[in-house]
């Protein structure tokens, strides 16, 4: 088997110091869209209260005009 090469200093310290930019960059990222998905998550499940409030009341006339007396 043949025994393992020595990695030059400089590519060991610009793989290292990519690997960190990289990590930041990750977390600026991850700050910056946080509170953007925060607010449409928020805003989905307000559209979800209401759209299951009209199908509620849809599926309520339904049955109503179904189960008339006066049929």
């Amino acid at each position: 088997m043949i025994p393992p090469v020595q990695v030059s200093p400089l590519i060991k310290f610009t793989r290292y110091s990519a690997l960190l930019v990289g990590m930041l960059y990750g977390k600026k990222r991850y700050d910056y869209l946080k509170p953007i998905a925060e607010e449409e998550r928020r805003i989905e499940a307000e559209e979800k209260k209401k759209r299951e409030e009209l199908e509620r009341i849809a599926k309520e006339l339904a049955e109503a005009s179904e189960e008339s007396i006066l049929k």
